[in-house]
């Protein structure tokens, strides 16, 4: 088909042709041309494919994963099933339900129970459980003493109001130490971080909100590092819901005037005409005062978070000094909006703004690493644009905004793939390793709470130290399935060492090493 009649069916409104020149031999060399890119991972082929030859880009993508699945079945090795002993596989059935399934003890002794499996009483499989996690440590320790530097993400979960520390590596998602505690006190927190640093974990710099504890700990055990204030709890969660409350203010104040503007049009008498127009007067001018009053507060509540990027529009690394600037004129306007709550946050984050943009620091020595990469200037201010959307985009919260900064981020890197050259097909994922580095906030806590807290919910809250150390196992070792640790599990991430085995037999030989009569005498 030529290339006209195909512009002239797409004018016609015509979305689906059947493409009678893209003979089998032509699909096939689309598809394979497209797979290799993937495995090699060259940019911009998937593009110039689809330009090439006319074709959306999700068809060039449908065709590589069918040709991948065939050449699966028809070259791939046919693995055998693992044969699992008849001894152990009530403990691999309890333990995939109690952390892949998520399911409650109840639950997991109907199920055991109703297929005739052992050891399948309520009892029975809470001790095996408690007695699995008491020979587990709360702590990771790195390998033949060696010490390991990494970014201690630090906060706190609870459960019934009992606090949990919680320490993870950003980078990887590992947890680092997970301890059940009766305070929260900052003498909590050094024995934290001293126990980390003892099994060879030791802190580069530490990211956590702005709790007085956390501050004091960080100040006494890790006099020697600096402490990056959590921007979201210091911006987002203090200033952020103030939004949203006085967008509702507004828009009862524009109710209110519509209100009595009805009332006004139904006046009879003169006398109620008057009132009701002075009624309508006031209404009208707190729906102004209301209405300006949020638009304002919007735009420099946006400007405050916009300070917090690290790129600007080019693509280069901002002023540390000039974005504290700007931030500290924003909370000055903010605060002359003469809202009490208003002033309340903006004083609190005041008082955390001079440690609040440390990661700038990080970034600087990020940047000139990168700088030194065999590079462009203007492709790598490109890729540090895309990183920046990327962000943005794990951070939005309406599909709207995800599929914005999912375009925005997806430009950039066109952009930049069009500069690189075959030798540089991995250099996108490296200047986002190497930016991943900074790390702002504690949010990965957050995330982490949202796996975590499943399993406290099943409990009842009834949480043992033992019941964490299985947890920590678990998330520990098992395989991301999806996301930009997809194949991965958090201990290859950390150490950089591939992991062979599921994490169930990982746990079975921590067992057997700790206690080697452990499922004789179960």
């Amino acid at each position: 088909m030529k290339e006209s009649q195909i512009h002239a069916n797409m004018r016609e409104g015509k979305k689906f042709i059947r493409r009678s020149d893209l003979i089998p031999f032509t699909r096939l060399y689309i598809a394979c041309t497209a797979l290799f890119a993937q495995q090699e991972k060259r940019w911009g082929v998937i593009t110039k494919l689809a330009r090439q030859y006319l074709i959306s880009r999700t068809f060039v993508y449908m065709m590589a994963a069918e040709l991948k699945q065939t050449s699966q079945i028809v070259f791939g090795e046919q693995l055998s099933p693992s044969v699992v002993s008849e001894e152990m596989f009530p403990y691999r059935y309890m333990l995939s339900l109690r952390l892949e399934g998520g399911c409650s003890i109840g639950a997991i002794s109907t199920i055991m129970r109703r297929f005739s499996i052992k050891l399948g009483s309520t009892g029975k499989i809470s001790q095996t459980l408690h007695d699995i996690g008491a020979l587990l440590p709360n702590t990771l320790c790195t390998h033949d003493g060696t010490i390991q530097l990494v970014v201690f993400v630090s906060d706190e979960l609870f459960a019934d109001g009992i606090p949990i520390l919680v320490t993870v590596d950003p980078h990887s998602s590992a947890l680092l130490r997970v301890e059940l505690s009766d305070t929260r006190q900052w003498e909590d927190w050094k024995v934290h971080w001293e126990c980390l640093e003892e099994n060879g974990y030791h802190a580069i710099y530490v990211v956590c909100d702005g709790g007085q504890a956390l501050s004091k700990a960080q100040k006494e055990a890790l006099v020697d590092i600096f402490r990056q204030p959590d921007t979201y709890h210091a911006i987002a969660h203090r200033l952020g819901g103030c939004v949203k409350r006085l967008e509702r203010e507004a828009y009862k104040a524009i109710e209110r005037e519509y209100a009595a503007e009805k009332k006004r049009t139904r006046a009879g008498t003169t006398a109620t005409r008057q009132t009701c127009r002075t009624d309508y007067t006031t209404a009208r001018n707190c729906a102004t005062k209301k209405i300006d009053r949020y638009e304002d507060y919007a735009y420099l509540y946006h400007c405050l978070v916009h300070e917090l990027h690290l790129f600007d529009e080019t693509g280069r690394l901002r002023n540390r000094q000039e974005a504290e600037g700007n931030m500290e004129a924003a909370l000055e306007l903010l605060d002359l909006l003469g809202v009490g709550y208003i002033s309340d946050a903006v004083q609190k984050v005041r008082h955390t703004l001079p440690d609040l943009l440390q990661y700038f620091e990080v970034a600087q020595a990020v940047v000139v690493q990168l700088e030194a990469l065999p590079i462009q200037p203007e492709t790598l201010r490109t890729l540090c644009l895309a990183y920046q959307w990327h962000k943005d985009l794990i951070k939005a919260k309406t599909p709207k905004a995800r599929q914005y900064c999912a375009a925005q981020e997806q430009f950039f890197l066109d952009v930049a793939a069009d500069d690189l050259h075959e030798d540089d097909k991995n250099l996108q994922e490296h200047v986002y390793r190497m930016l991943d580095q900074i790390v702002q906030s504690s949010s990965l806590v957050e995330c982490l709470n949202s796996i975590i807290r499943p399993y406290l919910n099943t409990t009842r809250n009834h949480v043992t130290q033992a019941f964490l150390n299985v947890v920590m196992f678990y998330h520990n070792h098992r395989r991301y399935n999806a996301g930009k640790r997809a194949g991965k599990t958090p201990m290859e991430l950390l150490t950089g060492i591939p992991q062979e085995k599921d994490w169930i037999d990982l746990l079975f030989e921590e067992i057997e090493q700790k206690q080697p009569d452990f499922f004789a005498s179960s």
